[in-house]
Order: structure tokens, then C-alpha cells, then sequence
């Protein structure tokens, strides 16, 4: 659950990021998909984290 909030928490972020730097439509999917995979990846260490430590 932790990876896919991240990967949603990230895509929102990166596409708001882009427009914010005035970025088009293709601009905010990019961005959007780039903070998606490094925040998904963050959100599996926490989990790897999380999972480890309460075992």
C-alpha cells in the first residue's frame, strides 16, 4: 500500500511541479512519471523497512 501512495503522491507532485514551471500536457506526464517511480521506489525501502522491523 505504502509503494502505490507513493507512486500516486509522486505523480501529483511531478505533474504540479512541471506546471508550475510552465509546463504543457506531455511536460506534466513526464514529470509526473518520473516523481511516480522515484517516490514508488522510496515507498518500497519503507516498506522493506517497516516490514523487517516489526518481524
Amino acid at each position: 500500500m505504502i509503494p502505490l501512495s507513493g507512486i500516486v503522491i509522486g505523480a501529483i507532485f511531478g505533474a504540479l511541479r512541471a506546471k508550475s514551471k510552465g509546463g504543457k500536457g506531455k511536460d506534466m506526464l513526464q514529470w509526473g512519471a518520473v516523481f511516480g517511480m522515484i517516490f514508488g521506489v522510496i515507498g518500497i525501502f519503507i516498506l522493506i523497512f517497516l516490514q523487517r522491523s516489526l518481524t
